[in-house]
């Protein structure tokens, strides 16, 4: 197992970007690695809510975890502290040893005047993921969050 940390500053304030972690037609647009596509099949944003989400890669070459292109995830919102923390547990669909377990993904916000300093641990990943690709995968995802709500922050 392992641990990912990535950061990202975002020129929109924390109540922004927190509603961007909690909405699904959000997250299908922003949690998603280059190269894949996202369905939310659930998501309740409150503490105890349940999460689905399947990423299905675009190349015919991808292996997927769960079926051969895609890997599907179940899990629940574990904390919620509006505008500064997230806290998600979730597990693959899988048969693979290598890439069962909790994974416990915590997100912290921190006003930075009038930006958002974001950080996201993703801790528990599983040994069948190479820690490289989930930091490369969280990184374009964060790319897409920040693009999504600093264009919103732009609108009037």
């Amino acid at each position: 197992m392992t641990t990912t940390t990535v950061r990202r500053r975002i020129a929109a304030p924390p109540h922004r970007v927190y509603a961007a972690l909690l909405d699904p037609d959000t997250i299908a647009r922003w949690r998603v690695p280059a190269e894949m596509s996202c369905v939310v099949h659930e998501f309740e944003p409150r503490e105890g809510g349940r999460v689905h989400v399947s990423l299905t890669y675009d190349s015919a070459d991808a292996v997927g975890k769960t079926t051969e292109h895609t890997d599907t995830y179940r899990g629940r919102l574990v904390r919620l502290v509006p505008d500064r923390e997230l806290v998600e547990v979730d597990e693959f669909d899988t048969d693979d040893p290598a890439l069962r377990g909790e994974m416990t993904m915590t997100f912290t916000l921190a006003e930075a005047g009038d930006a958002t300093e974001l950080s996201v641990v993703h801790r528990g990943v599983p040994a069948g993921v190479s820690a490289a690709d989930n930091e490369q995968g969280w990184n374009e995802s964060l790319d897409r969050l920040a693009a999504l709500v600093e264009e919103q922050q732009a609108q009037p």
